[in-house]
């Protein structure tokens, strides 16, 4: 499991989450599921961010969609320990 979060945090104010990768993002996260602890307070603007440093995401986060537990959701929606989040990248098609 990665830890995006300082080693002294205590552990009762982080959240364990389940974070996937699909299309661009997989190959540039070289990875298409990852356990990650963040702080309890982590928004998913926040999370994208450290995700995006980490695995230097080519997206900004205005070209994404995101899904937290298989429903499309609002970047200002709350994340909770042991949800699984998807950033969506834009999908071509016709």
């Amino acid at each position: 499991m990665s830890t995006l979060v300082e080693s002294n945090k205590d552990t009762n104010t982080t959240m364990a989450i389940t974070v996937l990768y699909f299309a661009s993002l997989a190959d540039e996260a070289n990875c298409h599921e990852e356990k990650i602890t963040v702080p309890q307070s982590t928004s998913l603007t926040e999370l994208y961010e450290q995700l995006r440093q980490k695995h230097r995401f080519s997206r900004p986060q205005s070209e994404l969609r995101v899904a937290v537990n298989d429903y499309f959701s609002k970047w200002t929606d709350e994340i909770y320990d042991g949800d699984s989040v998807v950033f969506i990248t834009p999908v071509a098609g016709g």
